[in-house]
């Protein structure tokens, strides 16, 4: 990365620039990181959206599904012509429309464990915008084991809820210390069953980003132990607190 931004740059990222928590330094943190997106849904559209839009410079995207009518209504990266088109395919062409300097890597598959190691090591962050907990708690599992920062997040009906962990810090809760029982349903989290209102997945996912960028350039408080339940039909947003077990 160059010591010092480019005019087009300079233009592009000026009204972030001023920001005295992000200033020149700060954008070029940003240009430098790395952060993977588990999952272009509801959550990953906003959060690839906002990340893109801030200059985060790489952006790896996993998903192997493809777009249909039902996506359109809350997974703002598509529209009625991308029906039947692999979600990171359509997504990594939106995304280069918004800013051509970004670099990004796709994944046309499903995380598992045999393929999750090789591609979580390359990100320094992680956004969980996945819908079960299968892959959740496999997500968690790795980064705790590669001591990555992980954002994750959960939808249904008009209702969301937001983890932030840093497993550099050994005294960092992970989410099966706030989920404790051996199985849940994943029917909580299917918006097909649960349903769930479009603008809650946006803003669930634009404040995972926003999460992102703070742990980026190393600014404000996170969620360290904590979860952020979001209830947007009676908007209320509450925190509360869970430990390490």
């Amino acid at each position: 990365m160059k010591n010092i931004l480019n005019k087009s740059q300079i233009e592009r990222y000026s009204r972030q620039l001023v920001l005295k928590n992000i200033g020149p330094k700060g954008q070029k943190k940003l240009l430098s990181s790395k952060v993977l997106i588990v999952g272009v849904g509801g959550l990953g559209c906003p959060a690839a959206e906002n990340l893109v839009r801030a200059g985060v410079g790489t952006i790896g995207l996993i998903d192997n599904d493809v777009v249909s009518l039902s996506n359109i209504h809350r997974q703002s990266l598509f529209n009625s012509k991308d029906i039947n088109k692999s979600k990171v395919v359509v997504a990594k062409k939106i995304i280069k429309e918004i800013n051509p300097q970004i670099k990004i890597k796709t994944f046309r598959s499903r995380l598992n464990k045999n393929n999750i190691k090789n591609i979580v090591k390359n990100y320094e962050i992680i956004i969980d915008g996945s819908d079960n907990f299968k892959t959740k708690f496999l997500i968690n599992s790795y980064c705790k084991k590669l001591k990555k920062k992980l954002i994750t997040g959960a939808i249904s009906k008009f209702d969301g809820h937001i983890f932030v962990f840093d497993f550099n810090d050994k005294k960092t809760a992970s989410l099966k210390d706030f989920y404790q029982e051996e199985e849940i349903s994943d029917d909580i989290l299917n918006c097909e069953f649960e349903g769930v209102l479009g603008s809650t997945a946006s803003i669930v996912g634009t404040i995972q980003a926003n999460e992102a960028i703070k742990l980026i350039l190393g600014i404000g408080q996170n969620l360290k132990n904590q979860i952020l339940i979001i209830d947007l039909l009676n908007l209320n947003f509450r925190k509360v607190n869970f430990k390490k077990r």
